[in-house]
């Protein structure tokens, strides 16, 4: 099976699971779960879960047992999406080629359903340690890794960094701050928490570890060109909107050209560290590659 084969069998996988949480409601705040479930099947390209699973399948573990926690991590990223998308943060119309959930749903659902997603992360992995024995404390540390990632030192952290840059001059070291947290933070910990429940060792966390940072950098950087020069209909969204809202990004400070560069150094690096891996990595390996050249 080649990588794109492979990697759309594994986003139904996960889609496939993802709505078994969100049966149809019948109950008086049945909104709510609408509201969830509108932006949670809005068409994402589940690369979160995606590695969580691969990572922890490539070093030997079951499917079944990082898959509540791959799921959660798309419920954290999804929440943190609806979110941006409120008129107080970025005030986009759409998200993925549908109107966003506040303009569906009005800002108080949107802002619920937002919270509601990440409070439902939090019971499925929870639930997930409780009913399985891990016989160590794997599930607890993924759990924290996940909850680190999308806190105030992660992605929170990030993203208050990124609003209060909005039409300033920013150094290339707060940048590479706002990136690294508000972006790649999440893509590590999806990365970590596959390590960990799959068992790697010492000297194979620290490779995934250097492997997640790079392609996590490099997926925002491929993000910032793409919304200069990207196509809107492949895209889902609008292109410029960073440069209207007046936003750092590495074509602002880097130009174009450099900034191409530096994305295909960070992939370079991720190949590098994936060596130890031999062919067992190889769908990480051509993933990387999919990442420097995607269009959406």
């Amino acid at each position: 099976m080649d990588f794109k084969n492979k990697l759309l069998t594994k986003k139904k996988k996960v889609d496939e699971v993802l709505k078994q949480y969100f049966p149809p409601k019948t109950s008086l705040h049945k909104t709510i779960f609408e509201s969830m479930s509108y932006s949670i099947n809005a068409g994402g390209k589940r690369l979160r879960p995606i590695l969580a699973l691969e990572v922890c399948e490539m070093l030997g573990g079951k499917t079944e047992d990082v898959m509540p926690f791959a799921c959660a991590i798309e419920m954290i990223h999804t929440y943190s999406l609806i979110h941006d998308d409120l008129p107080a943060m970025d005030d986009d119309d759409y998200r993925r080629g549908k109107p966003t959930n506040h303009r569906v749903y009005g800002e108080g659902i949107a802002v619920l359903a937002g919270d509601a997603l990440l409070n439902l992360a939090f019971e499925i992995m929870l639930g997930k340690i409780i009913s399985y024995d891990f016989g160590d404390n794997r599930g607890i540390r993924a759990a924290y890794e996940i909850a680190k990632a999308a806190g105030v030192n992660g992605m929170i952290g990030g993203q208050v960094v990124d609003l209060e840059s909005e039409g300033k001059k920013v150094s290339k070291e707060t940048l590479e701050f706002i990136h690294l947290h508000k972006t790649s933070a999440l893509i590590e910990a999806s990365v970590k928490a596959g390590a960990i429940i799959g068992g790697a060792s010492k000297e194979e966390y620290k490779a995934l570890e250097d492997y997640a940072r790079s392609i996590g950098l490099a997926f925002q950087v491929v993000d910032d060109i793409l919304d200069v020069i990207g196509n809107e209909e492949k895209l889902g969204k609008k292109v410029g909107s960073d440069m209207q809202k007046d936003k750092s990004t590495y074509p602002s400070l880097y130009g174009i050209e450099k900034s191409k560069e530096i994305a295909k150094n960070l992939i370079t690096r991720s190949l590098e560290v994936l060596e130890v891996f031999d062919d067992r990595a190889n769908f990480l390996r051509e993933l990387s590659k999919y990442l420097a050249i995607r269009e959406n």
